[in-house]
């Protein structure tokens, strides 16, 4: 199912290693939703989603330091950026925002990501033209996810915590876009072991930060629930998935990679039909379609023009 939605490829790329890195992060990312809602019935989430960042970083640190360290100070310190943009503001937009919605909303909004990347991308990269067939892909499976949610979003009481949920939600979703964009454009010399180690443990710091000041009187019960929600995110939901995505990201067109959000949707709701015994209704059956379509769309779909690509050069510093 998953490698309908990759693109056209390079020569030097291998297919099949490809194809485990896009599968790798569709199947992981499409179970974390689940987790993160397990997680926060005894968690704060600012401080469960920096302790997540934490161990993530510190799962790295044997591998990382003596790449990182060749980074040069510049670069070092561009990839922290990227991941306050890319890590800890948006998780703990996300984390904060899913204690006052359902699992529904929250992968439903956050399958806009295609759209918010296509967008930035024309902003950003002038060689990312924003194409009728890009945008028909991108929202062929926004209305797949839809209808994947159908049944459970017409449940939903709208209230303003609901409303700000939703409105946290989205904009994290925004700023992975945005970091995205960056990563592709800037990035590409940096190895995705490091830029995963970097990011995660400069983005524990502020979440953590914001947990003691904000959380201090919140309840946190360490259960075996939390634990294994700690872990599970932490190495299956960034280690794994964050190296292969960054490795992804720069060999695939920027509609194929969108497309991820969309997947891991559907991967989520067809584990509890397989799994969990739910009903195969036709809202899901239309919605799978749709976003095989989405995906089947961005294959053909050209990322760029015939422009000659950028190189990253590396900083002195």
């Amino acid at each position: 199912m998953v490698p309908t939605a990759l693109p056209r490829l390079t020569p030097a790329t291998n297919p099949l290693k490809l194809v485990v890195a896009y599968c790798t992060c569709v199947l992981l990312w499409g179970s974390t939703w689940a987790v993160v809602k397990a997680g926060l019935e005894d968690l704060p989430p600012l401080r469960f989603a920096g302790i997540r960042m934490l161990v993530a970083g510190l799962m790295l640190l044997p591998f990382a330091r003596a790449q990182g360290a060749q980074l040069g100070a510049r670069t070092t310190w561009r990839v922290v950026g990227l991941g306050c943009i890319q890590l800890a503001i948006p998780f703990g937009l996300l984390f904060i925002g899913q204690q006052w919605i359902p699992t529904s909303w929250s992968s439903l909004l956050f399958s806009t990501f295609p759209v918010w990347l296509l967008l930035v991308g024309r902003v950003l990269m002038p060689d990312q033209p924003l194409t009728v067939p890009k945008l028909l892909a991108a929202g062929l499976g926004v209305v797949g996810v839809m209808a994947l949610q159908h049944s459970q979003l017409g449940q939903m009481e709208m209230s303003s915590l609901v409303l700000l949920g939703a409105l946290l939600t989205l904009g994290a979703t925004a700023l992975m876009a945005l970091a995205n964009v960056l990563v592709k454009q800037h990035m590409a010399h940096v190895p995705p072991h490091v830029l995963v180690f970097i990011q995660t443990l400069s983005s524990a710091v502020p979440l953590l930060g914001m947990s003691f000041l904000l959380e201090g009187a919140q309840p946190v019960n360490w259960s075996s629930r939390a634990i294994l929600a700690v872990v599970y995110l932490a190495l299956g939901g960034t280690v794994l998935t964050y190296q292969c995505f960054y490795w992804l990201l720069q060999r695939l067109s920027l509609t194929a990679i969108g497309v991820m959000s969309l997947m891991d949707t559907l991967v989520g709701v067809s584990l509890g039909v397989v799994m969990l015994h739910e009903p195969l209704t036709p809202s899901l059956m239309v919605g799978g379609t749709l976003i095989l379509s989405s995906a089947a769309l961005a294959q053909f779909t050209p990322d760029r023009q015939s422009a000659p690509a950028r190189t990253p050069q590396p900083d002195g510093g």
